[in-house]
């Protein structure tokens, strides 16, 4: 007996989409801050917080809203990421809340600025962590392809420079411009402005890589860039040493040029890059704090952080390295710090610190674990990315979050001068929030791409005819 039979092409397996883990990590990324939000509330009171059921819908809500985005729009996305970016907002809305309730802190406000003038910044807080989740579900649905934002590599660049330059024409907050006030609100538009430039790195460094990569001289064992391939470099650290100079702002600067040195270091693969990049900071760095006096201030501080003659000024540093000193390994317990104490940063530039006292050594690494998770999953993308440009900015957006959570903690710490940034999702501020959940989605929506499984190519009609005999 025989039969004949077509043969065709046999069609790509779908791939897990991984939505299923996401759901039951978000489980467990909103039990988490609701439980710490319990515990403040009987180490404050002894019984639990009134608000307690609607933290927990609230944040719950916006997790699933934030799950069926990806649901819909990046199905097959990096199930870690947002469950990760989850937890810290969701812990940074408990600590802000925890110092809200801080009898020390309302009466510090109101002896500065009358009675009545506290404002509790736990709510404000939350509705920009809602209006991050929109603008997470926003991108998510508008940019279909990450691919699409190569065609813009120079019109970001120019963006990049005028949110960047604004800051200079308003008046300084805390020594440093680095915000834009127009009425009751004010942004920060250097968050933004991480993002735009790691979109212009990728596309001009997706184009330019061979040139610098391959024209070059060894010199003692390094590669060096021929004279006309520095120019890009030479602009990027003459920028950052402008924003220095009229703005005062160390942490931004430190962002711009730090995360163009990672970007060039992986397009080219050359160390000579890193090198260049080290020697200019530094001489950067020390050239304007020769004669720029709050940086001259900031070094100050951070060199004696307890000295008499400075401690009215620098008494928020000494604050926070009490308060990591004060936790021990098992930290004090939340709700039982003093970390108040730092004063009105205790909620933005300081937050790290309330963690460091209330959960410990041991809960400091768990947290600065989750940012590495963080870094790690977004490393991986670049790596599983198909496309030059894809692996680039996957990279790059890693690196300037990376970079960030080293810079803030690092001078919360005291391992470097304070540069008034903010922490990833944990740190009050609106500007923050919204700019990190945008940097969330790009990832995922490149982990999309890359994850996404190929598809099956159309049978052809011209199959050959295959003739199978059977006994």
């Amino acid at each position: 007996m025989s039969v004949v039979t077509n043969t065709t092409t046999i069609g790509a397996i779908d791939a897990p989409s991984r939505r299923n883990t996401e759901l039951m990590l978000l489980g467990f990324a909103v039990a988490i801050p609701v439980f710490a939000y319990i515990n403040v509330g009987l180490a404050l009171d002894g019984e639990l917080p009134a608000g307690v059921l609607g933290y927990g819908l609230g944040l719950g809500l916006l997790a699933g809203v934030a799950h069926l985005g990806v649901r819909k729009f990046a199905k097959y996305a990096d199930p870690l990421l947002l469950p990760l970016a989850t937890l810290l907002n969701g812990l940074g809305l408990v600590m802000i809340w925890r110092l809200d309730q801080s009898p020390r802190l309302i009466q510090r406000v109101e002896s500065l600025y009358g009675k009545g003038a506290f404002s509790p910044d736990a709510p404000k807080q939350l509705m920009y962590s809602a209006i991050g989740i929109a603008l997470f579900v926003g991108v998510l649905m508008l940019l279909k392809d990450h691919r699409i934002l190569q065609r813009y590599t120079y019109i970001s660049m120019a963006v990049a420079l005028i949110l960047l330059i604004l800051p200079m024409f308003f008046p300084a907050v805390n020594g440093a411009k680095i915000w834009i006030s127009l009425g009751p609100f004010s942004i920060q538009p250097g968050e933004f402005a991480k993002i735009i430039i790691a979109v212009f790195f990728s596309g001009y460094l997706m184009v330019k890589r061979d040139a610098l990569a391959l024209a070059s001289r060894r010199f003692m064992g390094l590669y060096l860039p021929r004279g006309r391939d520095l120019g890009p470099i030479l602009v990027v650290w003459a920028m950052s040493i402008l924003i220095l100079v009229f703005e005062t702002d160390l942490g931004t600067s430190l962002l711009f040029f730090g995360l163009f040195v990672v970007m060039l270091y992986v397009a080219t693969e050359r160390t000579s890059w890193i090198v260049f990049g080290l020697l200019m900071s530094a001489v950067g760095a020390v050239g304007v704090a020769s004669f720029e006096p709050h940086v001259q201030q900031r070094v100050e501080f951070w060199l004696n952080p307890f000295a008499e003659t400075t401690w009215e000024q620098s008494n928020q540093i000494g604050q926070a390295l009490m308060s990591f000193g004060a936790g021990g390994t098992l930290g004090t317990g939340l709700g039982q710090g003093d970390s108040d104490l730092i004063g009105f940063a205790a909620n933005s530039d300081f937050i790290l610190s309330s963690f460091g006292e209330e959960l410990g050594l041991a809960g400091m690494m768990a947290f600065l674990m989750v940012y590495g998770l963080i870094v790690e999953r977004g490393v991986r993308t670049a790596l599983a990315a198909r496309d030059p440009f894809g692996k680039l900015l996957a990279i790059g957006l890693s690196g300037a979050f990376a970079i960030q959570v080293f810079v803030v903690a690092g001078g919360v710490m005291g391992l470097i001068p304070l540069t008034g940034m903010t922490m990833p999702f944990v740190a009050y501020g609106g500007s923050s929030v919204l700019a990190n959940w945008a940097l969330i989605a790009i990832l995922i929506r490149i982990s999309d791409t890359a994850r996404r499984p190929a598809p099956a190519p159309a049978p052809s009609p011209d199959a050959e005819m295959t003739q199978v005999v059977r006994p």
